[in-house]
């Protein structure tokens, strides 16, 4: 869905006839026509009409092109446009959907600041009204009638472009156990992103490789909007989408949440709906560790449960409706305190300067520490049990190792589809660490073998991992077994290095309140004649929610009710 080109990393797309890709057709099913085109009455259709001058076009005008960005939200009076997927290696130029009056444009990367997916171009003489995008956003703020209506058609027309034709407008080709391949097609899944998968180990991957004018070194190579860009990583991708942060020179934010999990989440959809200028950046995808699980049981709400995925997924959506920027790939680098406001550094040097900013970093996963484990790092070694991944280990032995729920569900969800899965768990005891009804749940299951009081002590493989070696800690005895898919659930340490100066436990986890002592304070507070709020750290202004806070009760749940908190205290602190 992107635009112009990153200098030194792109080219311009050769030309082929068109041949069909087998097997990367995407499987999300269609959505109703009359999700994609809702009905509207008189009195809607004049509340939408008063946004913007009636423009009369030709046809063959075009409103905005693939790749665009801050283009208009587009209310169609009369006529007919089409939207149109620019033509692509092994595909002409298709028509992907067609709208008549009075309807609106646009789909979800409108909320998204996305560059646009496909070109919009009149098929017939009409008349549109524009709106600029500022307005639309106070539409969206404003106007709860409207609002729901036009984000439950973006979410209907993403779904559409996902299904069909549409979804090859941003192809990524890679090979299936390449770490960055999977990082990307992770990055782009959480970012809800319309894109097609293309493995370049099918000749049809190949094929579509050489029609880009690209090799095996190359990988992996996204091809959009007539662009290839080689050694994709999220951040070039980003960039390229118009995802990534763009600074604005001299403009304070009111919120700066950093960390996109679900308590970042929640902070970033609160302070937004509550007025508050927010901006949420992650350091890799949004949806943090919640994302990673492939179900979630005990969320209330939802009592036959969801994905991470698919709960992250809706929260950044919620997010953005209300107006929050939300960028990725975008880590933090440090934190500076002084004049008045806090100034946040990313990893590329760019300064976000904000009056407050809530820490929601969580923590980062924990390895095993073994020979080759960077070797095997998206290429037999997950962190995640989630389609992806299990599309790549379907019909194989896996193992999972971790003994907490997140172990149990991943192993349940793999025996779905695996050849065999083994649970190692370091404790004598199943029970020790996970939910009774999962114990029970993975004792009666016959796919899944249990190892209790054992560790995995050694990877073996090519350019993936093909064995592990398992050993029981009671008598030592050691037995390789076939592994081609090693699923690591043994927690994670708290990703709070850049906030250096901030009040730390002995663990690494930030201090917040009544935690705090009087040695923790720089005297900052005392000027201020106050203690540090709920969720407040050592440093005024700078709040922390979710796993990254020391107590945290590390559930989704107390996360997603942790960042809310913080949004009231932040709005305590900039009001003071």
């Amino acid at each position: 869905m992107g635009g112009g080109g990153l200098p030194g990393q792109c080219g311009d797309l050769p030309r082929r006839p068109a041949a069909h890709i087998l097997g990367a057709v995407s499987t999300v099913a269609p959505p109703a026509r009359e999700e994609t085109h809702p009905a509207l009455t008189a009195g809607q259709l004049e509340r939408l009409r008063a946004l913007g001058p009636p423009v009369d076009l030709r046809a063959g005008e075009v409103l905005y092109a693939a790749g665009a960005r801050d283009y208009d939200f587009v209310v169609l009076d009369t006529g007919e446009v089409e939207a149109i997927r620019l033509a692509t290696p092994d595909s002409p130029e298709r028509v992907v959907e067609r709208f008549g009056a009075p309807q609106f444009l646009g789909e979800l990367g409108a909320l998204t600041d996305q560059a646009a997916t496909l070109t919009v171009r009149m098929a017939v003489d009409g008349r549109v009204r524009r709106v600029p995008r500022a307005r639309f956003r106070r539409l969206m703020a404003e106007d709860p009638e409207l609002s729901d209506i036009v984000l439950r058609a973006y979410m209907a027309r993403r779904q559409l472009i996902k299904s069909g034709e549409g979804a090859r407008s941003l192809e990524i080709v890679g090979s299936r156990m390449s770490a960055s391949a999977m990082a990307l097609r992770n990055w782009a899944a959480r970012q809800l992103l319309a894109h097609l998968w293309v493995d370049v180990d099918t000749p049809e991957g190949g094929a579509l490789l050489a029609a880009a004018d690209a090799t095996a070194e190359d990988l992996p190579v996204v091809v959009t909007a007539g662009i290839v860009l080689r050694h994709a990583t999220p951040g070039v991708v980003a960039e390229q989408l118009g995802l990534a942060y763009r600074p604005c020179p001299g403009h304070v934010l009111d919120l700066l949440v950093v960390g996109g999990g679900p308590a970042g989440l929640a902070a970033a959809m609160y302070g937004a709906s509550e007025g508050l200028k927010t901006v949420l950046v992650d350091g890799v995808s949004v949806g943090g560790q919640a994302a990673a699980s492939s179900r979630i049981e005990n969320y209330l709400g939802f009592p036959s449960g969801l994905t991470g995925a698919d709960l992250t997924g809706r929260a950044l959506v919620q997010s953005q409706k209300f107006g929050a920027r939300i960028n990725s790939p975008c880590e933090a680098r440090s934190l500076h305190a002084g004049d008045g406001q806090l100034v946040v550094t990313l990893d590329d040097g760019t300064e976000i300067a904000t009056h407050a900013v809530i820490a929601a970093t969580g923590a980062r996963y924990r390895t095993l520490g073994l020979a080759r484990w960077a070797d095997f790092e998206g290429a037999g070694i997950y962190y995640a049990a989630t389609e992806l991944e299990v599309r790549v280990c379907e019909g194989r032995p896996v193992a999972v190792v971790g003994g907490a729920n997140s172990a149990g569900q991943a192993a349940l969800f793999l025996a779905r589809r695996a050849e065999r899965v083994r649970l190692v768990v370091r404790a004598a005891d199943l029970g020790a660490g996970m939910s009774r009804y999962l114990v029970d749940r993975i004792l009666a299951d016959p796919r899944i073998e249990v190892h209790t009081g054992t560790e995995v002590v050694e990877l073996d493989g090519g350019t993936a991992m093909e064995t592990i070696t398992l050993r029981e800690r009671s008598g030592g005895t050691r037995t390789a077994v076939a592994c081609h898919g090693l699923f690591c659930f043994i927690g994670a340490e708290p990703a709070t290095a850049w906030l250096d100066g901030v009040a730390r436990d002995d663990h690494g986890f930030l201090l917040t309140d009544h935690d705090l002592e009087e040695q923790h304070l720089d005297g900052a507070f005392a000027l201020l004649g106050r203690r540090p709020l709920p969720y407040e750290t050592s440093i005024p202004g700078v709040f922390a929610a979710g796993d990254a806070r020391h107590g945290s009760m590390k559930r989704v749940a107390a996360a997603v009710g942790e960042g809310a908190s913080a949004v009231h205290s932040v709005h305590q602190a900039i009001g003071s």
